[in-house]
């Protein structure tokens, strides 16, 4: 069944959505598993409401950047497959693959999550890159806070790959007890403004209603690392606080559930 914009727009003007769930609270079930490929050196399957996303997190040693020669390297990508959505299709990502990608990967590099100077042990000649794919199986809303939920936990059960001492040559097939230099654990938590009202975790109908949102990527200790905005509607400055609040509060939230499957 088709629902019409207006619709959703009245609903949330009463404080009310189609699902019956408060503005502020998450669909269930919320589910997190890692560990879900063995190829990849850290790997993560997330779950919210009916919307599923996968990351992996592979490592290669390749030579730093001119001007940091002393770190390692971190990439996001993401790719929205025809299977999750009806809207999707094969070729080059578009434009919302681009953003989703860039959202998750700001919230997590502004943050300053990874010690990219423990990644490199060569200065000047090789350190390790991390590249974090990211992959949607079913796309019913609130991508950004499933990729971001599944990329923290990918990086958190992530294990250094078997390196040979003479050769230099990794051995995929063989993961060591090391785990990412993690310093902190960005969330992104995305609040969506529908007329004068806020909500979480929104459904594909009401993503299509809204005005605008903004995306708040924060660690355990609420220290902001990035903001996002979408949608041509503008904000206010009270509009900003309550939402940073909101996703503050909501991170929390989700931290908790993260750290319940992940340890």
């Amino acid at each position: 069944m088709i629902i019409n914009t207006p619709t959703i727009q009245q609903l949330a003007q009463q404080q009310k959505r189609l699902d019956q769930r408060q503005l502020e609270e998450y669909r269930q079930p919320i589910a997190i598993e890692t560990n879900i490929s063995w190829t990849a050196e850290g790997s993560a399957k997330v779950q919210i409401g009916k919307t599923v996303v996968l990351a992996g997190v592979k490592m290669a040693i390749e030579k730093p950047y001119n001007d940091t020669p002393d770190e390692g390297g971190i990439m996001v990508n993401a790719e929205l497959l025809p299977l999750s959505s009806s809207e999707y299709e094969y070729g080059p990502p578009g434009i919302k693959a681009v953003e989703l990608a860039r959202v998750t990967d700001r919230g997590i590099r502004e943050a300053k999550a990874i010690d990219l100077k423990k990644l490199c042990f060569k200065p000047g000649e090789k350190a390790w890159f991390v590249t974090i794919d990211i992959i949607t199986i079913n796309d019913d809303g609130n991508l950004f806070d499933a990729a971001g939920l599944a990329a923290l936990a990918a990086l958190k059960s992530a294990r250094f790959p078997e390196v040979d001492n003479a050769t230099g040559a990794i051995d995929y097939k063989k993961k060591t007890k090391m785990p990412l230099p993690l310093l902190k654990e960005p969330l992104p938590i995305t609040i969506y403004k529908i007329g004068t009202s806020l909500l979480v975790d929104p459904t594909r109908e009401e993503e299509n209603a809204y005005d605008a949102r903004l995306t708040v990527s924060s660690d355990d200790k609420g220290i902001l690392s990035a903001l996002q905005k979408g949608g041509e509607a503008p904000l206010s400055l009270e509009q900003i606080d309550r939402m940073i609040d909101l996703a503050l509060e909501k991170a929390t939230f989700l931290r908790k559930i993260l750290n319940s499957f992940v340890r």
